[in-house]
């Protein structure tokens, strides 16, 4: 018989009813859900009738006085607060990304995990996606790479979450949401710097809201970029050119708001293999990603291309089970919060690189970690 978690949410937003609670609930062997917390009384009090849950709060220090042993922090913006009190509390944190705003929040968080020798652990459901995995093994074992790419076309999410079940909390003050865009503000400050300028805008919007994703599946395939060596940031369309040892990349991200049709496409490239991974709307649950891997024979016109249906298990759900696992000691998560913090790391490179037009080297260095003092 496994021992069940005892777990407390804070954040009961779109992805936490869509995707986080109900796979907490159906994992009933692995997870108690014992407590909720929300700023918005009604999104709280629906999840609470909908999940099964009485221990309701609207203040998350009050949730940490329940009895868990483990918090997920699915609220937007920074997750660094609520999740340096889980930890100095005793408590395993699962967050959902990104995980902070800045190298300087993220250091934080990781001391107060290791101080309390808890889990700290990101949610980034791509790498725990069976199709991205299989297409990880396939690029390792590539003798010959020579160039990576993602493509990310964004699109409208509506179209994706109008079937599912769910509650917006309408029901926050003005002075609550002025609170916190002010709060907001001063986190990027400290990321980026004041300058009233498109990275800025960027940074916020697309690079910690959206790119982070690509960045973690490309360092999780490739490891450490060793520079950025270019990088245009427009809120409508990115691009940034990096170099993982030699191998360059390019990542393209591109709002398409007229067309429902997200897609981002991760490409890998050898001298006579091209590995090819399809990320549909992760909102569309239990939908396949798509594994297309073309051979061919040097010289001649034949070609062998495969596709590969590796799982229809959800990725939302495959990244609890792996909590639990760090957990409980059965393995290390793929995505634990220094992971994360590189991808922070990489952000604040990115818009470096941008302001100043030049590369930007190491983009993934963090001083406290990398030869720093800790």
């Amino acid at each position: 018989m496994k021992k069940r978690l005892r777990v407390g949410v804070i954040g009961t937003g779109m992805v936490a009813q869509i995707m986080h609670l109900p796979y907490l609930c159906e994992l009933e062997e692995l997870y108690e859900l014992r407590a909720l917390c929300d700023s918005s009384r009604t999104a709280l009090e629906h999840c609470g009738r909908r999940f099964g849950v009485s221990r309701l709060f609207t203040e998350w220090d009050e949730l940490l006085n329940e009895d868990l042993d483990a918090v997920f922090v699915l609220t937007s913006g920074s997750h660094a607060a609520p999740a340096v009190a889980a930890a100095e509390a005793g408590r395993h944190v699962f967050v959902e990304k990104p995980l902070c705003y800045s190298t300087c929040e993220g250091t934080g968080m990781l001391a107060a995990a290791e101080k309390s020798n808890v889990v700290l652990m990101v949610g980034y459901p791509k790498r725990y996606d069976p199709a991205y995995l299989r297409a990880a093994e396939i690029v390792r074992g590539l003798e010959d790479l020579r160039f990576a790419r993602v493509t990310t076309l964004e699109a409208p999410y509506e179209p994706y979450v109008a079937h599912h079940r769910f509650l917006r909390g309408r029901d926050i003050t003005k002075a609550q949401a002025e609170q916190w865009r002010a709060g907001l503000s001063r986190l990027v400050d400290e990321a980026i710097g004041s300058a009233e300028d498109q990275a800025r805008v960027v940074y916020e919007a697309v690079l910690i809201d959206t790119m982070v994703h690509e960045f973690n599946l490309l360092r999780g395939m490739l490891g450490e970029p060793s520079s950025v060596r270019f990088a245009s940031l427009d809120k409508t369309s990115v691009t940034v050119v990096l170099d993982f040892g030699g191998v360059g990349c390019t990542v393209t991200w591109l709002d398409l708001p007229g067309i429902a049709d997200y897609v981002m496409e991760a490409c890998f490239y050898d001298a006579g293999t091209r590995v090819r991974l399809a990320f549909l709307s992760p909102y569309l649950k239990n939908v396949p990603t798509p594994l297309e891997v073309t051979t061919g024979l040097a010289g001649g016109p034949a070609l062998l291309r495969s596709d590969e249906v590796v799982s229809y298990e959800n990725p939302f759900k495959l990244e609890l089970i792996a909590f639990y696992e760090a957990v409980t000691g059965v393995c290390e998560p793929l995505t634990p919060g220094l992971d994360a913090l590189r991808d922070i790391a990489l952000c604040q490179s990115v818009v470096e690189s941008a302001r100043s037009g030049l590369s930007k080297p190491r983009p993934t260095e963090i001083a406290s970690y990398d030869g720093g003092t800790r």
